[in-house]
């Protein structure tokens, strides 16, 4: 039986990225919708549901994509309250690639650090990729500094943290100036940057004083980098003695977990992949 992926994005265009990697994934056929917003999805997963038989339900799944995450995270619980019992299908979110990228930041640091009780600082850690990256670290019991120009969303951003791992270890730093950036840095063995593209986040100069500092990941793909020094290329490269990672660096790791992700989807009709099942599956291809 033929496996169909039914692509929900949120966007006006359903992201050819994200199909291009299902194709990659073995995936047989690709229905693609736009525009999504909950109050149109059920009809799509009832067609999904009621076209197959139970035994057969796990030829089909849904994924979630586009670039509003909070949008995306939405569509997913509309998805999850539209199943029957055993009549449903897998579903996985990565708008924004938020889960897979996130998964694949940690996991790069997780090669060279033990995680726990290590200091980790996460600059845009307000946005998609940086909350989750910070909630990965605080589940794997680091102490995670949750930087952001302001200081309200970085407290915001804590909160929501502490909901998703209540014995959270988090610190909210505003990082609108050089002297802010430092403090939220100071004793961080791990820093990873999810901010804006072309914003630069930690400037060179400043990233060799940090003496503590052994790991940086910069997530940011558009010149300047986000972490001054780091090539978009870098993948464990040593720089002044810290292990560096660049946007397409980690890339290879997301990828892989993206399209072990999206085969997993077909293995039952009951997988529910968000940002913890997620990372799991990035745990097992180190």
């Amino acid at each position: 039986m033929k496996k169909i992926l039914i692509q929900l994005d949120t966007d006006d265009q359903p992201s050819s990225f994200d199909r291009v990697v299902a194709v990659d994934a073995e995936v047989d056929h690709i229905f693609s919708y736009a525009g999504i917003v909950p109050e149109t999805v059920e009809p799509i997963v009832h067609g999904a549901m009621f076209t197959r038989g139970v035994k057969d339900l796990a030829h089909s799944a849904i994924f979630i994509g586009g670039s509003n995450v909070a949008a995306g995270e939405a569509l997913f619980e509309k998805v999850r309250s539209a199943f029957l019992g055993p009549v449903r299908v897998s579903v996985m979110m990565d708008s924004n690639g938020s889960n897979t990228t996130a998964a694949a930041a940690v996991l790069s640091a997780r090669k060279h650090l033990k995680l726990e009780g290590t200091v980790a600082a996460v600059l845009g850690g307000t946005g998609p990729v940086g909350l989750r990256a910070a909630q990965l670290l605080a589940a794997e019991r680091a102490v995670v500094h949750v930087g952001s120009r302001s200081a309200q969303r970085a407290a915001q951003a804590c909160d929501e943290i502490r909901k998703a791992v209540p014995d959270a270890n988090v610190a909210a730093f505003a990082t609108g100036s050089v002297g802010e950036v430092g403090l939220a840095l100071k004793g961080a063995a791990i820093v990873i940057a999810a901010g804006a593209a072309g914003a630069e986040l930690l400037p060179a100069e400043m990233r060799r004083s940090i003496s503590s500092l052994k790991v940086a990941i910069d997530l940011n793909a558009v010149p300047p980098a986000g972490i001054g020094g780091i090539d978009v290329f870098d993948k464990g490269a040593e720089r002044e003695g810290v292990i560096c990672y660049g946007a397409i660096g980690v890339g290879g790791l997301k990828m892989k977990i993206h399209k072990t992700a999206l085969r997993r989807l077909f293995e039952s009709n009951d997988q529910l992949l968000e940002r913890v099942a997620i990372y799991r599956i990035g745990e097992a291809l180190l």
